[in-house]
């Protein structure tokens, strides 16, 4: 299988605003063509909905179908800014507080409340990151839904 810089999926659009469409995934797991999948616990289907951000000059309507593309090093990018900078600022306070002051419990508080300044920056970037991490779709011609 060809690996692309994009993960796509198909989907629905479910909503159309003034600048963002609302699209309903369609992720169908491998066991779709299972025979006793009736019988099976795993669920086939897992539906999800994504913002897309799109232009006025996109013919796009309720009930399109359409391809919701993503780029694969995102993913990643997404995965450090959310968790793994936070993880290792928690524990650079927490080993250099504990080292300075030897007080632990102090150390677990300040180590916590560092998370704050660094969510309330994310905050403030959210209008960039938006666009950043941003969806992109394209329609699929001549399929019905």
């Amino acid at each position: 299988m060809k690996q692309t810089g994009y993960i796509e999926h198909q989907g629905i659009v479910t909503q159309v605003n003034e600048n963002s469409l609302s699209v309903s995934l369609i992720n169908t797991s491998s066991c779709s063509g299972c025979h006793v999948k009736g019988f099976c616990h795993v669920s086939d289907v897992d539906n999800k909905s994504v913002e897309v951000l799109h232009t006025a000059n996109n013919n796009i309507s309720k009930g399109d179908k359409v391809i919701v593309n993503y780029e694969r090093i995102l993913g990643p990018l997404a995965l450090l800014l959310g968790y793994m900078v936070p993880f290792f600022l928690m524990i650079a306070v927490l080993v250099i507080s504990l080292t300075m002051s030897g007080n632990e419990a102090v150390s677990g508080l300040l180590s916590l409340v560092i998370l704050v300044p660094y969510y309330i920056t994310l905050f403030f970037f959210r209008d960039s990151l938006k666009t950043r991490f941003a969806f992109t779709i394209r329609t699929i011609k001549n399929q019905s839904v």
